[in-house]
């Protein structure tokens, strides 16, 4: 794919990827989204005025 590569180790198989985000920096937005959402669904939920509570402090 243009814009996109990939980055190997010695066996040949790969460990990270580099992205054109002026290309594909919009899909990238949405990857990016789904990776926090993954990462933070098992947390407790925080009720918006307890947030706004915290602020204020």
């Amino acid at each position: 794919m243009q814009g996109i590569q990939y980055l190997v180790d010695e066996s040949g198989k790969r460990t990270a990827v580099q992205i054109d985000l002026k290309e594909w920096g919009e899909y990238w937005e949405d990857i990016y989204d789904i990776l926090v959402y993954y990462s933070r669904k098992d947390e407790p939920e925080i009720s918006w005025d307890e947030v706004k509570k915290k602020m204020e402090t």
